[in-house]
């Protein structure tokens, strides 16, 4: 018989292991059932490795569809440590690709033995490079598709595209502010490996693509991007000024058609520039903008009806203001003048006066109301707000300096709104730089429409105050900006710098002008500020020359026509409209063409018009000549025309519709190109096209960079 004692150990040791059983079937349920998703998910991503893939970054285009930033496929090459390591290759593999990528050897051998699953060995390797290691099939090192940033027109734009970096992540510019849509989703590859870190043979693989970022159309026009960095380069290379900016805005809308600056930078090889290049002056910085600021005065002073376009000043050279005294410009006074000629003169005691009338009240009023002293809202990063005086602190003395253009600082980008604003009937706008965001298949996203803010002054103040500035063109200080048939107006600006520790530079100048043409029906706004520039300084000899130039070619390649003296309208010669020959034979558009009075020039091999010159719906004289362009639609070959005498707008739509592309140089009526006409090139080649303005002789044309 089993003792009592038997009994009672043999009873402890079964509940013993009934409660181990109890404890283990718990411990089991809990890792089962609370903990095993979390564990499966460790289990997983212990045998697998994942692979970022980059998706593309979404396409930047101009306002008319041409590519400014696209991305391009390249290699990268990684290498899995462990895999390197089994196959006891380590030195060999790291000399190899050492010798391939030109890279460290010693660092590579560091990097192989890492104690982790994925390693970058090297990012946008080249194709022939590529295709060498492939050949050596390295275990252990593999490849993986990326997509870099390449921006085809160079540094055109490059402040207000900015650049991405090698992640695919926007750091500047368009790229920085709509980094989020042209970002796009990363895709992933996932591949499954054992504990030695060995790939299975018909394992787990799973391909996660990308989805690629949507594209960006700006309201950047690539023409007058053109027109505008040809100007600036001159400008610096005639002047050798510090820095300097220009911005064309349309004037109806706010939109920016052009905004260059130098120095500036190519954003292929940011890296290269010094960071300080990267900055978009025409927004970043702020300056005391001096006369041209007297656009803003003349503005609120006749909208309050503190002066009269007639009323009379006396200049003695000086004005009085408490115990300072501020001079006119000019070492010779002005003496008795109406207002309309103080405006002329850009005469100082005459704003001071009129500046002091206006008030501390109503000044400031108008101050704040075209947008100073606070952000445009343009989608940039880094825009400032400039420095306004604190109207709780502000002097009679300062409320006469503000009246000048002094004691304030503002950057370019407001002041051009406020001239805009001037012409636009009063009403100020919101500076627009994207127009749409279309996804991959080129369907609308978002459509971003002109943004009206408030309207500063009334239309019958902008058609008083248009009308003054248009006389500083034809008979005052802005006489360099005077472009034959057209009605041009503007206010010129010659600023002393400010010094770091307090007062003005006797040295450094800014010199600027501010305008708008046609000065009856304003379409743009155009602003040139030179910082520093050697030599002569004031702004109606160092900015309006470059700002007429730009006018000038801008409003011929929007079509906008001369204004037709009234005695041309007086004669009497029979005209026809030109007829739309576009995709007609040449057979038919000739009859076309000569049933309405016209005659007909072949240009080209083909039987087919793909454009014409001069453009549909021109009034031309009768028994005029239009030039047909003709191409055969099969070939990928183009019969380069002849595009002598034509304007950038009328070439630009030539080249177009051929399927080439422009890159001009000079202003005026076309003069030399190359390749020479008659050469036949590939669809999508470059024509550089010199202009010239009429009565110059031809100069060489120069190499331009497409």
């Amino acid at each position: 018989m089993v003792s009592i004692s038997m009994k009672k150990r043999i009873s402890f040791i079964f509940l013993m292991v009934a409660l181990f059983l109890s404890l283990l079937v718990v411990r089991l349920a809990w890792i089962q059932l609370i903990q095993g998703k979390e564990l499966q998910a460790k289990a997983i991503d212990s045998r697998l490795r994942n692979i970022d893939i980059k998706a593309k970054r979404g396409i930047i285009y101009d306002r008319n569809g041409s590519p400014l930033a696209i991305s391009v496929s390249t290699e990268s090459v990684y290498a899995v440590p462990s895999q390197v390591r089994s196959s006891g290759r380590v030195e060999e593999i790291a000399e190899k690709l050492a010798e391939v990528l030109e890279l460290d050897k010693d660092k590579l051998i560091e990097k192989m033995n890492k104690k982790i699953a994925f390693e970058w060995i090297k990012r946008r390797v080249p194709d022939e490079k590529i295709k060498q290691l492939k050949e050596l099939n390295l275990p252990g090192i593999n490849f993986v598709e990326e997509n870099q940033r390449y921006y085809p027109k160079g540094e055109l734009a490059a402040h207000i595209l900015g650049f991405a970096g090698i992640d695919n992540q926007g750091l500047n510019g368009i790229e920085l502010a709509y980094d989020k849509e042209l970002r796009g989703v990363s895709g992933k590859i996932m591949i499954e490996y054992d504990a030695a870190g060995r790939e299975i043979p018909n394992a787990m693989h799973q391909y996660i693509p990308p989805v690629d970022g949507h594209s960006i159309y700006l309201t950047i026009d690539e023409t007058i991007q053109y027109i505008v960095e040809r100007e600036i380069d001159q400008l610096m290379k005639e002047r050798q000024a510090k820095k300097a900016s220009i911005i064309v805005m349309d004037v109806k809308t706010g939109e920016i058609l052009a905004m260059a600056n130098r120095p500036t930078f190519d954003p292929n090889n940011y890296a290269d520039y010094a960071q300080e290049v990267w900055r978009n002056f025409a927004i970043s910085d702020a300056y005391e903008p001096g006369s041209t600021f007297k656009t803003v005065v003349t503005a609120a002073a006749i909208e309050e009806k503190v002066v009269k376009p007639t009323d009379r000043f006396y200049d003695p050279g000086y004005i009085k203001v408490g115990k300072e005294t501020i001079k006119c410009w000019t070492r010779n006074p002005h003496g008795s003048q109406s207002f309309v000629e103080g405006v002329q003169n850009s005469c100082n005691p005459v704003f001071v006066t009129v500046g002091l009338r206006l008030g501390q009240d109503l000044f400031y009023k108008y101050l704040n109301g075209f947008g100073f002293g606070q952000k445009t809202g343009i989608d940039l990063p880094g825009e400032a707000t400039g420095i306004i005086v604190n109207k709780s602190r502000a002097k009679e003395i300062d409320l006469a300096s503000m009246s000048i253009g002094q004691a304030n600082a503002v950057t370019p980008l407001q002041l051009v709104r406020a001239l805009a604003a001037v012409a636009n009937d009063g009403w100020l706008m919101k500076p627009q730089i994207v127009k749409e965001i279309r996804d991959l298949e080129g369907n609308l996203i978002k459509k971003i429409e002109p943004e009206p803010i408030n309207q500063i002054i009334s239309k019958e103040t902008s058609t008083q105050v248009r009308e003054i500035l248009e006389s500083v063109v034809s008979e005052g200080t802005g006489r360099n900006a005077q472009i034959e048939g057209y009605k041009v107006a503007g206010k010129t600006g010659t600023a002393q710098k400010i010094l770091p520790g307090g007062g003005y530079s006797t040295t450094e100048y800014i010199a600027s002008f501010a305008g708008f043409a046609p000065a009856d029906d304003p379409r743009i706004a155009v602003l040139v500020v030179v910082d520093s520039p050697k030599g002569i300084y004031y702004g109606g000899t160092v900015a309006a020359p470059v700002f007429r130039n730009i006018v000038l070619d801008t409003l011929r390649y929007l079509q906008i026509p001369p204004q037709v003296s009234s005695e041309d309208k007086k004669e009497k010669i029979e005209k026809v409209i030109v007829p739309d020959v576009k995709q007609e034979t040449v057979e038919n558009a000739e009859k076309k063409l000569k049933s309405v009075g016209l005659k007909a020039k072949i240009e080209g091999e083909g039987d087919l018009v793909i454009t014409q010159l001069p453009p549909v719906g021109t009034e031309l004289v009768k028994g005029s000549t239009v030039i047909l362009y003709t191409q055969d639609e099969e070939s990928d070959q183009v019969v380069i025309p002849d595009l002598k005498g034509t304007t950038i707008k009328e070439a630009h739509t030539i080249l177009t519709e051929l399927g080439l592309k422009m890159a001009p140089q000079g202003s005026g009526l076309a003069s030399l190109q190359d390749p020479a006409p008659g050469v036949r090139v590939m669809k999508g080649s470059t024509v550089r096209v010199q202009f010239t303005s009429p009565g110059k002789d031809d100069t060489i044309l120069e190499t331009i960079s497409p």
